[in-house]
């Protein structure tokens, strides 16, 4: 059965020689350029095997409309985002399917100031995508490709300038960081160990984009991780998704502590040494992220789920720190995108400046815990299995922002259709772990049952 192409918020994404061939990368690399105008184009990729092959046909679909491709190699996603705010390149392609199986593959698209396209701005392309009328260059006007070799080193310095590394390196971290085979296989080691002076271990580091986990960097996929920390005996463990936007943590004795405990420790160490503020976060984020931005007197506001609603939304607030909650720290002092980068100095900067460590700091948040489920669904299964959750519940008067969030007094459940799969995503919250598992379980059999 052809997996359908899926075209949303996150770009566009599909099963590699399935819906996502090089015809369908080479057209909206078209569409694209002549959306942005003639100019450079950043293009960079992760480490999956179809990504070269992807950008091939991008670099012919940017350079048929008149496009200057700007290859960057593999890099993380944010420094993509950060190379094309700084360079004043029209845009920038992603090739990557972030936490998507290796047989997936997608394109992002980034606009001139170095964020994701919004809502208003995707519609436009896709618009532009379907009419098919594109003013194509003639071959004397053909523009040729050239290289970008500094994403990663800009990024690193914008990170190193907002960051106590002097404290950091003299702390001299031991860290183990599970790279998951992706573009932190060939970045990660040299950010820690030579930017901020720590003894690191890898794990999954072959950059072969053959994910020897799985690619989403949630506690159950993180044991090899665990037993690397307490192998090395590290203070703490990091894992990474492939391109390098997301990160989730282990404490020092080999226990990971989940997604939103990162955005919660960034939260509470950025109002803490930049500064208070407004703080954003998504509809999923736990609970504690909110108690730490409250306890600190800042102001807190929940937006749909996707990385562009939390950006632009921190942009209208003048927000000092947000994310959202699978581990995807915010910070417009160094740039309004997910950076597991920045999220990595952030938490070894709170150790270095408390003294304490992962798992005392995981003590003080506030007791709450995530569980998260997804049920394979289609398009309209989901969302007749939303209406009648919505209907069901009706009496708890459910926030429908972003598919159907429900309040109890000890937590929530979020319901919602997945931008990035064909799948329903149940995430549920409560004090408990065994509650919010019997949470997320039961409603797993309510939308399944529907």
């Amino acid at each position: 059965m052809k997996e359908a192409l899926k075209v949303g918020i996150s770009g566009v994404r599909g099963v590699v020689g399935d819906s996502m061939t090089p015809r369908v990368a080479a057209s909206f690399a078209q569409a694209f350029g002549a959306f942005v105008g003639r100019g450079a184009v950043i293009v960079g990729r992760d480490t999956r095997p179809s990504g070269r092959m992807l950008e091939r046909a991008v670099v012919a679909g940017l350079q048929s409309v008149g496009c200057r491709p700007r290859l960057a190699g593999v890099v993380p996603t944010p420094s993509l985002l950060m190379a094309v705010a700084e360079t004043g390149a029209r845009g920038g392609i992603a090739i990557t399917a972030s936490h998507n199986g290796e047989e997936w593959n997608a394109l992002k698209f980034v606009d001139r100031d170095g964020q994701f396209l919004s809502p208003a701005r995707a519609d436009e392309l896709l618009d532009l995508y379907h009419q098919r009328d594109f003013a194509l260059a003639a071959e004397s006007e053909l523009p040729t490709e050239t290289a970008l070799s500094d994403a990663v080193e800009r990024h690193w310095t914008k990170v190193a300038a907002f960051a106590d590394v002097a404290a950091i390196r003299r702390r001299r971290f031991r860290v183990v960081a599970d790279v998951c085979n992706g573009v932190g296989a060939l970045h990660t080691e040299s950010f820690l160990g030579e930017t901020l002076g720590c003894a690191v271990t890898i794990v999954h580091g072959a950059p072969s984009g053959r994910f020897e986990r799985d690619p989403e960097p949630l506690p159950q996929h993180l044991d090899a991780l665990c037993r690397a920390v307490r192998a090395a005996g590290a203070d703490i463990g990091f894992a990474q998704d492939p391109d390098g936007d997301r990160l989730a943590i282990a404490d020092e004795r080999g226990a990971p502590i989940g997604e939103d405990c990162t955005l919660a420790f960034a939260v509470r160490h950025v109002l803490a040494t930049r500064g208070r503020g407004p703080v954003v976060i998504n509809l999923s984020t736990s609970r504690a992220v909110e108690e730490v931005a409250r306890a600190a007197g800042c102001p807190v506001t929940r937006t749909r789920i996707g990385e562009i609603h939390v950006a632009a939304e921190m942009r209208r607030q003048g927000a000092v720190v947000g994310g959202e909650s699978n581990g995807g720290v915010i910070v417009p002092a160094v740039h309004p995108c997910r950076d597991s980068y920045t999220a990595m100095a952030l938490t070894l900067e709170l150790l270095a400046h408390t003294g304490r460590t992962v798992s005392e700091l995981r003590a003080e948040l506030p007791a709450y815990r995530v569980a998260r489920r997804k049920l394979p669904m289609d398009a309209a299964a989901a969302a007749a299995a939303l209406r009648a959750l919505r209907r069901r519940y009706a009496d708890r008067r459910p926030n429908l922002l972003d598919g159907v969030f429900i309040e109890f007094d000890d937590g929530w459940v979020h319901v919602r259709r997945s931008n990035t799969e064909p799948v329903v995503r149940i995430t549920a919250e409560a004090r408990t772990e065994s509650a919010a598992e019997e949470r997320a379980s039961r409603f797993s059999a309510e939308i399944a049952g529907a």
